[in-house]
């Protein structure tokens, strides 16, 4: 399902980061090693409900998670939310990871179950894969030709 994004500008909000994983990549050279830093970074502002990730590499780790967290202001996109969670269960693959978004009652916010593939990289991509795909009250009256007060 591919979606046409609108281009959302990060300087707009204010935006959160959460590194979610540092990996350490060693390449093997003529005179040694090379060792090197990647990281996956969270961006997000829960209060416009906007959020986005990025991947960043680097010789060292503050730079890396820094490239990340540029390459995660890039990426950012709008979810629908409730006032506390989201409007309803969904499913997100990619790969041979899934995620599986529950809504919660207030004070909990979302229930999150990872399924299949423990790898960070692919469980980020199904999760913001199951966050595309929530729909709120109004989009879901006008596909199936509907008011809003009819559901």
């Amino acid at each position: 399902m591919t979606m046409l994004k609108k281009k959302l500008d990060a300087n707009q909000y204010n935006l959160k980061d959460q590194v979610v994983a540092i990996n350490r990549v060693t390449k093997v050279v003529k005179g040694g090693k090379n060792m090197s830093f990647a990281a996956l970074v969270v961006v997000g502002d829960a209060a416009s409900g906007v959020v986005g990730y990025g991947s960043g590499k680097a010789k060292e780790v503050p730079q890396a998670i820094r490239k990340g967290i540029e390459s995660a202001k890039k990426n950012l996109f709008h979810v629908n939310l409730t006032e506390t969670s989201i409007p309803h269960q969904v499913l997100g693959r990619y790969g041979s990871g899934q995620v599986l978004l529950k809504p919660a009652p207030e004070g909990t916010g979302v229930i999150t179950k990872s399924l299949g593939s423990p790898n960070p990289h692919n469980v980020i991509k199904a999760t913001f894969d199951a966050l595309v795909q929530l729909r709120d009250k109004g989009e879901v009256a006008t596909m199936r030709g509907k008011a809003v007060e009819e559901l």
